[in-house]
């Protein structure tokens, strides 16, 4: 998602209710977990679940590298998270339905979409979980994240939980099918960490680096061939960036 130019006050108004999507979301986890991850994707090792807040709002910072990662983060997450996904997902035959009624938060990705940013940071202040991919798309190594993460999470002052995914490449398979022969989806939920209070209000010219310190922890936690231009850790700093 891209922030530049972006000024909060012509944001068009919306109202965040968490209780309309509630029994939804609570019917799609079902539905996947008795369906979706019996049939189509395997799960494997989870780790790291103590460190999702247990109340108020997070947002957790996702590696992408396949169409189902997500979903498994939805499913694994104890809490009930919203995503933010690109608007594309709206459009997909039969599996469109699930973003429409989980409260997916579209983004129209290449552009300041004034709309998603305020939907997420009212979902925020509402003390919710939203689950955001920095890269924006989809690939087997991180590429740079884009600025969207670090503006929410220091507009908003919600903490960062690091999610590394892995194994997610290949599915969704049918059940018995080479795919399933590995050992599935993993998933690393990191220690989170929030912008310290001299950035809350970063403008342009720290976002960058906001960003890129958030990404190298993300890329900490992956194995090398997974880190992508975030590969040298040794240039990684920490001068936003308070662990919590």
């Amino acid at each position: 998602m891209v922030v530049d130019g972006l000024q909060d006050d012509r944001v068009q108004a919306f109202h965040y209710d968490h209780a309309r999507y509630t029994n939804r979301r609570k019917l799609c986890r079902f539905l996947l977990r008795w369906i979706g991850f019996t049939l189509l994707a395997k799960i494997g090792e989870v780790e790291g679940v103590e460190n999702i807040p247990t109340e108020g709002a997070a947002i957790l910072m996702i590696n992408h590298i396949a169409f189902i990662d997500p979903i498994v983060v939805l499913q694994v997450t104890p809490r009930l998270i919203t995503p933010m996904a690109k608007i594309e997902v709206y459009d997909y035959p039969v599996v469109g339905i699930f973003p429409r009624l989980w409260g997916v938060i579209p983004v129209r990705r290449e552009e300041v979409d004034r709309r998603a940013i305020q939907q997420t940071l009212e979902v925020l202040r509402a003390g919710e979980i939203v689950l955001v991919a920095p890269e924006g798309t989809r690939g087997p190594a991180l590429k740079q994240g884009k600025e969207g993460v670090a503006y929410l999470a220091s507009r908003s002052g919600a903490p960062i939980v690091p999610v590394a995914i892995d194994g997610t490449q290949g599915f969704p398979a049918l059940r018995f099918t080479a795919a399933w022969r590995g050992p599935g989806a993993q998933i690393h939920f990191g220690k989170p960490f929030r912008y310290r209070a001299e950035f809350r209000r970063a403008g342009r010219e720290h976002l960058r680096q906001m960003t890129d310190e958030a990404m190298y922890v993300l890329a900490g936690m992956l194995p090398p061939h997974r880190r992508g231009v975030y590969a040298d850790l040794s240039r990684a700093t920490q001068e936003t960036i308070e662990f919590i």
